[in-house]
């Protein structure tokens, strides 16, 4: 009877332990209640106690959530509608206010941040034409969206990790002229660039005529001038030459006048014998 006592006395013992016992793992946030009042919710990941009967405790999953939300038609600057979809990434930050404002559920969190997120969408979208959210801005308006539902979004104890824009859709009634319109901003700057072009390569063009003629002009001078310093030099030898001898200059002046005349066996000549031209095919005594 006694060893029965005692055991049951252990088992109770074992069972109170257990029960005023509980674990938090790193992915996740608890809450401690008393007679269910909150009094504490930061818990760091490990063993904690608790008084049994007294004491309750919700977990909570602190891992980063992923809100997929449906398409939305919203208005641009230009009063055109563009259809967005997007997602949002966040997590449990204040797991108190999480708790306290949407009852720790994740479905009416979604539910809340969505209605949060595309009022931000509006806001934004509003401000700019359809070309701009297309081609430029997505990155800032992810950075501006991220700023203003970060600390509306804390107010139910959620931190915003991520906005993104996956896709932005023209309605078929706008698709068309959009498309137009685009592709005639295109072509002006492509007509643009390439009046552009064709400035540079006439610029370049006659730059290179300039060079060609101011090149040319100079070779030209150079050669005249190299021409009569030949000139000059070879009249000088000439010169030279025939004040040396100038019975052989004369000679040789002829040879080379006859070798000329004579070579076309065709050519007719009238001329006098007796003139100078025949000079040295008279007999010398």
């Amino acid at each position: 009877m006694t060893l029965n006592k005692l055991l049951i006395g252990v088992a109770a013992i074992l069972f109170l332990g257990l029960m005023s016992i509980f674990t938090v793992s790193e992915t996740e946030k608890a809450i401690k209640f008393k007679l269910g009042e909150i009094v504490k919710d930061d818990y760091e990941s490990g063993i904690h106690f608790k008084w049994p009967i007294v004491n309750n405790v919700k977990k909570f999953d602190s891992r980063i959530q992923t809100m997929d939300t449906t398409p939305e038609r919203f208005l641009t600057a230009e009063k055109k509608n563009v259809i967005v979809d997007s997602f949002v990434k966040w997590r449990i930050g204040n797991v108190k206010a999480f708790y306290t404002v949407v009852g720790g559920d994740i479905n009416q969190a979604n539910l809340r941040l969505d209605q949060i997120i595309k009022d931000a969408f509006r806001s934004e979208f509003g401000k700019r034409d359809i070309t701009q959210l297309v081609a430029t801005d997505r990155k800032i308006i992810r950075e501006i969206l991220i700023d203003k539902t970060r600390e509306i979004a804390a107010d139910l104890g959620l931190d915003i990790i991520d906005v993104q824009v996956k896709r932005i859709d023209l309605p078929s009634d706008v698709s068309s002229s959009v498309f137009r319109r685009m592709e005639a901003e295109r072509e002006r700057v492509a007509r643009e660039f390439r009046s552009q072009g064709s400035e540079a390569a006439e610029r370049i063009r006659s730059d290179a005529d300039r060079q060609r003629v101011v090149i040319l002009a100079e070779a030209f001078r150079e050669a005249e001038k190299l021409r009569g310093e030949g000139d000059a030099i070879a009249a000088d030898t000439y010169a030279k030459a025939f004040t040396r001898d100038s019975e052989f200059y004369s000679f040789y002046r002829s040879i080379n006048a006859y070798k000329d005349t004579f070579s076309d066996s065709d050519r007719l000549m009238v001329i006098d014998p007796e003139s100078e031209f025949f000079k040295y095919f008279k007999s010398q005594k």
